[in-house]
């Protein structure tokens, strides 16, 4: 007789028993019941009851043989949160390689796609398997940007708004505006976006990178947010250029307007490539100004530094490490899936803090770096009261790992991870590649197996 899977034990359950689990202390809601150990794992028992968990225990609190299961010292995190994505733009791979590998390469491809293709059906289609993605890894929480102009600014709004709905209680979905200096400059299209993101409940934001007006563009970006109750989120500095500055700009307007919205950055890729003195200043005024910051390495790594038949030299990362010593809010997410930023990437968080730990040192000691992909971007989207962290009363969305501790957990892709959503597993499987071959006009045929008789 095979043996009985977690799901299987748990499916029809509504109360019942995680015993001796692995909890990070970082992704706890409320102080541990036990001492962490010296990587700030604490083991316990979890009580699910009704899709809330109902207690977080010291280990042997649960009864031995109370309905439940044992996962023998693996680790439990909650639903994760992915704060910096593109799902209207992802999978967009097979028809729009990027054809070196750059970030102008980038560009150019992901327009001509744009301009070419992006009608309503083909952005939901590949929208909805990236959420699709995501869930079955695990993730409850998204923020994607959404790329616009012209009629473009309300069909990805309208399929965003869609998508909101038909997913709410499975993912819960934000949107921010994806837009370029000019538009916020004298005749450009700035008002009429905020107007769509205030309409959509979203965040305002736009590319920051050595445009000649951008001290202009900043401060009509920041007077309508304002005008309209609505955070930003900017893409900021994502170069090599050391010139590249608008993060110290940013901050020093926000100061200035003394906004007080909230306002999350990302990539601020430059800033590793300055000299000491601009960085002790950048870092102290990004810190002064409450900005929030999310890396995401796996895209810059990507991107940054390539040049054709060279190594790169460089990350392409900014500088988690000492944004976070000075009490800045700092995450690391996805960004780009199967498009020509990343031709890589399946919406997965926990690959992305698995490669965040290698790329950016997030260990030795492993600290709160947890809350990276949990807590903290939670937080920056204002969800933490639902989302991010395991504690009393609040919904059973988890994720149960075999591994028992970092070592293991961060060497394997936990392919067999099991992900729970308000106490129930996820049977669903990932989706097929192949489901999008109807997109591309160029799709190989596939026929089947092509075996004779």
């Amino acid at each position: 007789m095979a043996m009985r899977t977690i799901p299987d034990i748990l499916t029809g359950l509504d109360r019942y028993w995680l015993k001796d689990a692995r909890v990070h202390a970082s992704l706890l809601a409320a102080a541990p019941p036990v001492d962490p150990d010296k990587d700030g794992l604490v083991r316990v028992d979890i009580r699910v009851e009704d899709g809330k968990v109902r207690a977080v225990a010291p280990l042997g609190t649960a009864p031995k043989c109370g309905p439940g299961v044992s996962l023998e010292g693996g680790q439990v995190w909650p639903g994760l949160v992915d704060l910096h994505t593109h799902l209207d733009k992802g999978h967009i791979w097979p028809r729009a390689e990027n054809p070196d590998g750059t970030f102008q390469g980038a560009i150019q491809a992901n327009v001509a796609d744009r301009t070419a293709h992006w009608t309503a059906a083909d952005i939901e289609a590949r929208f909805e398997f990236g959420l699709r993605c995501s869930l079955v890894h695990g993730t409850t929480a998204i923020r994607t940007h959404l790329d616009g102009g012209g009629p473009l600014t309300e069909r990805t709004w309208d399929v965003f708004a869609d998508l909101r709905a038909r997913w709410a209680g499975r993912i819960e979905l934000q949107a921010s505006a994806m837009s370029q200096p000019m538009h916020f400059l004298p005749g450009g299209d700035g008002p009429a976006l905020a107007a769509v993101v205030e309409r959509h409940k979203g965040v305002l934001g736009c590319v920051t990178y050595m445009h000649p007006d951008l001290d202009a563009a900043l401060d009509t970006l920041f007077a309508l947010a304002e005008a309209h109750g609505l955070g930003l989120d900017l893409h900021v500095d994502e170069t090599a250029d050391p010139g590249a500055d608008s993060l110290r700009r940013i901050a020093e307007t926000k100061i200035r307007r003394r906004f007080e919205g909230s306002v999350n950055v990302g990539h601020c890729c430059s800033l590793a490539r300055q000299d000491d003195d601009t960085v002790q200043r950048t870092l102290d005024v990004v810190a002064k100004a409450g900005l929030s910051v999310v890396s995401l390495p796996m895209c810059n790594m990507y991107l940054q530094d390539r040049a054709g038949g060279r190594t790169p030299r460089w990350r392409g990362v900014t500088l988690l490490h000492e944004m976070k010593a000075r009490g800045t809010a700092v995450s690391v997410s996805s960004d780009n899936c199967r498009d020509p930023f990343y031709g890589y990437g399946d919406h997965d968080l926990v690959e992305v803090y698995r490669e965040a730990t290698r790329i950016l040192h997030l260990d030795r000691p492993f600290a709160d770096w947890p809350t990276v992909v949990a807590g903290t971007p939670a937080e920056v989207m204002g969800v933490a009261d639902r989302h991010g962290r395991i504690g009393e009363g609040r919904t059973a969305d988890l994720i149960l790992f075999r591994s028992r501790h970092f070592s293991e957990l961060l060497s394997r892709p936990q392919s067999d991870r099991v992900v729970l959503r308000a106490g129930r597993p996820v049977a669903d499987p990932l989706p097929d590649h192949r489901e999008l071959d109807r997109l591309f006009h160029d799709a190989e045929a596939d026929d089947g197996p092509g075996f004779c008789a």
